[in-house]
Order: structure tokens, then sequence, then C-alpha cells
């Protein structure tokens, strides 16, 4: 199969990632609220008027709104055009830095991860519905993109989950509470399956360390001892630039 031009390549996934970044965002508001994702029509947060389709593009209808709502004024929050730049720049590096169909592989890894680092930095939730299919996507990559290292992915898999589940199985033990939730272990499994357990000590690494700057910046205002961190928004932050760089490689 021919491989599509970088000209063309670069703004398909620019606008891609702006239109799956509006998805994440939703998703990631009414999926833990238990409101329905795909039936619910879009309306305005403060005056609940049914949103048009010239106020759902991606970007552009918040640039064009100035961020207010046509019907009452209100400001819409930055979060949404935050969520669809973040998802349209995964693209936009994706299709700049991998050839194609790589690109949009792990483009479409960032955006899953995307969803995960704000489920989890707003609710403490890496559900296992999203997870454990991530996970079997990194082996069925690793298969088709880089056959030569599907046994590095299938126990990283193993290997990764193992990892997270003994300490947090041994933090319980020690200090009576948990410390560590079990989604972090499938997130990390996800992590290897793409990866390979060669790259799980980078990651893990790269979490800690934004973990740690994380909880430095925090610290003189409500940071304790015992407060919670979400250790998947730091593993999803620090997967993605080593997948960019291991499949580069592999190209």
């Amino acid at each position: 199969m021919e491989t599509p031009p970088l000209g063309l390549i670069v703004p398909l996934l620019a606008v891609l990632g702006a239109v799956v970044g509006s998805f994440v965002a939703l998703v990631s508001l009414r999926w833990p609220a238990g409101r329905p994702i795909v039936l619910a029509r879009s309306a305005c947060d403060s005056c609940g008027a049914v949103l048009g389709a010239a106020e759902l593009v991606p970007l552009i209808s918040f640039a064009v709104q100035s961020g207010l709502c046509r019907q009452c004024g209100s400001r819409i929050a930055c979060r949404h055009p935050a969520v669809e730049a973040a998802a349209s720049a995964i693209g936009v590096a994706s299709a700049l830095l991998l050839p194609w169909p790589g690109a949009i592989v792990v483009a479409g890894l960032g955006w899953t991860l995307l969803l995960l680092a704000l489920l989890d930095a707003e609710h403490f939730w890496l559900p296992s519905v999203v997870t454990w299919p991530l996970t079997a996507a990194g082996l069925a990559v690793t298969a088709w993109l880089r056959p030569e290292a599907l046994p590095d992915a299938a126990i990283g898999a193993v290997a990764g989950y193992a990892a997270l589940a003994l300490i947090a199985i041994g933090y319980k033990l020690l200090r009576g509470r948990d410390g560590l939730g079990d989604g972090d272990a499938k997130l990390f499994a996800a992590v290897g399956a793409w990866l390979g357990w060669q790259w799980l000590p980078a990651v893990m690494l790269g979490a800690a360390v934004g973990g740690i700057a994380f909880a430095a910046v925090r610290w003189r205002r409500d940071m304790t001892a015992t407060t919670r961190l979400p250790l998947g928004v730091f593993l999803a932050a620090a997967c993605w630039p080593v997948a960019l760089w291991v499949f580069a490689a592999a190209a």
C-alpha cells in the first residue's frame, strides 16, 4: 500500500485528533457521572441549551464564540478546547515523527492514554474496560508492526502487571491500607505490551520523576504524607514519548 504524503497525514491527524479529543473530553465527563455518552445531545453546562452542529466544531467553535455560550453568554470551560488541542497535538507529533501506518497507531495509543490520564486525574479511576483492551491492542500492534518484539511485549505485559500488583500487596500488608490501585497495575501491563519489558524501568522512572515534581510543587499548599496521587497520569505521560521513540526506531 502506498504511503500517503506527509502533507496529507499531518493535517489529517491534526483534525482527527481534535475530533477524538472532543469525544475524549465528553467521555471523561459523562462516564464517571453515569450519564449517557452516545445518545444524549451536547448541551451548555450553564443553561442546558442543546448545541447545534456549528457550536460543536472542535477548537473552532470555541474560538469563534470567544469561549462563550451563544444562548446565555456563560463562559465555556477551557477544559474542552484544552483536551481537543492536546489530542490534536498528539496526532501532529505522531504524523511528523512516525511513518504510516505507525503514525495512526501510536496516535491512537496517545489518545487512549489521554482519556485514562483524565479519568485518573479527576476520579482516580483507570477502568478495566479500557486498560485490558489497551493491553491486547499493544500485543496485536506489536505482532503486526514489530513481530520480532512480540515475546518481549508478552513478557512486558505480565511483568508490568505483576510488578505493581506485588507492590500493592506488600504495601497493604505493611501499612494496613491500600496504597496503589489495581488500575495502575493494569495500565502498566498495557505499557509493557506496547513497549516490551525492557522499557518498563524507563517509563516507571519517568512517572516517578513526574510524580515527585508534582508533589514538590504542591507540597506547600495542601500536600501531606497521605495525599493520593494519580500514578496513572504520570505513567501515561511517560509512556507515550517512549512509544514514539520505540516505534520510530523500529520503522
